[in-house]
């Protein structure tokens, strides 16, 4: 499809959108919870003040959905180590690589150089490289970098196919420059959003999830806050509880909807902390996350490609002690788990491309079978 087509049928898709009835576009996650919410208690550790990766000071997060007609359910999530020219002032980080069936723009530089130099952006597959373009073309208007003349844009994705037509490629810049625009500190929106808008994960409808925890080093607070498109195959777990084969167990036996478990897929974290680390430690931290992944259910498949961005807002000298760095590790472990399980809990039922639909993660049987197996703190 041409440039000028893809501007036609957002053109179309608006008109439509005004017309509808109310209750046909896009269906919302506000009246379902986050885990947490309904007594699903993940790790030890406590959580920062909004269990979000924006518990970790200046980090901001912006969302732009792209939501057209029947066939487009993909979009743009941007995730912001500080609300300054990234170039001007870049933040140490590192890249680990779980399985590496992916595209992740900008990879090899920032484990060359230990330093994120731009805002990191999540979408889907095959709009990675408009992303990226638009995110340099935005970065490089500003008239602070009006001289550079070479810039590492970071851009990941996981593949929204199933229910997105993912080779219009629908990504254009002002969706970027939205994600941009819009990114606060504060509440982040998960589910259904952004970059999770068209994602599956462990057989349900996934998303965007969040979550933090807090850890003292030297005597000082610090926090670990993870960020997640998850969009990977496996079989649910919960807190530790198989939910994924009960639920099979209860479609069996009376009908419904039986997740798969067995898909090939993705998952992008994004980790952020305010503990001085450097470029090293900042990779050992992201390789912990997907032990979190894998509390989930995942085997990081053959098809996956499975990848953690983790940086660090502090320019303070850098944190090596072991005894530090294992508390550390525990954050970003118990963080993700959370993360992953909010992104579910958060996501809704979405049908896209050739009607094809993608059932959110039934709540109330969820709690019913981590209630049953004693792993539900009642409200």
């Amino acid at each position: 499809m041409t440039n000028a087509a893809v501007s036609r049928l957002f053109a179309t898709a608006a008109l439509l959108h005004a017309l509808a009835p109310a209750g046909v576009a896009q269906e919302t996650g506000e009246d379902r919870p986050r885990a947490r919410d309904v007594g699903v208690i993940i790790g030890r550790l406590p959580v920062g003040s909004g269990n979000a990766i924006t518990d970790v000071p200046g980090v901001r997060v912006g969302h732009r959905t792209v939501w057209v007609g029947d066939s487009i359910r993909t979009g743009v999530t941007a995730i912001l180590p500080h609300g300054g020219n990234m170039f001007e002032r870049r933040v140490r980080a590192a890249i680990s690589v779980g399985n590496g069936f992916g595209k992740l723009v900008g990879l090899s530089q920032v484990n060359e150089l230990g330093e994120l130099e731009t805002p990191v952006l999540l979408t889907g597959t095959l709009s990675v490289f408009r992303a990226a373009d638009a995110l340099l073309d935005t970065l490089l208007s500003l008239p602070a970098n009006r001289d550079v003349r070479s810039m590492n844009p970071v851009v990941g994705e996981t593949n929204d196919g199933f229910l997105s037509d993912i080779r219009v490629r629908p990504i254009q810049p002002e969706h970027v420059r939205e994600a941009l625009r819009t990114a606060t500190g504060g509440a982040v929106a998960e589910g259904s959003v952004g970059a999770g808008t068209g994602t599956r994960a462990l057989g349900w409808k996934g998303g965007i999830g969040t979550s933090s925890r807090r850890v003292r080093v030297e005597g000082t607070e610090y926090t670990v806050g993870v960020l997640v498109q998850t969009n990977y195959g496996g079989s649910l777990m919960v807190a530790g509880v198989p939910v994924g084969r009960a639920l099979a167990e209860r479609a069996e036996r009376g009908g419904g909807v039986s997740p798969e478990s067995d898909r090939d897929g993705s998952v992008m974290i994004v980790v952020a902390t305010d503990i001085p680390l450097a470029h090293r430690e900042l990779e050992r931290l992201a390789l912990r996350s997907f032990l979190g992944i894998g509390r989930t259910g995942s085997f990081m498949s053959h098809g996956s490609g499975d990848y953690a961005i983790a940086f660090s807002t502090s320019e303070a000298p850098a944190v090596r002690d072991g005894g530090h760095m294992s508390r550390a590790f525990a954050a970003v472990v118990e963080a993700t788990e959370e993360a992953v399980i909010n992104s579910l809990f958060k996501a809704t039922s979405v049908t896209g491309h050739g009607g094809r639909r993608t059932e959110a993660l039934p709540i109330g049987p969820t709690l019913d079978i981590l209630r049953a197996a004693g792993r539900l703190e009642e409200r």
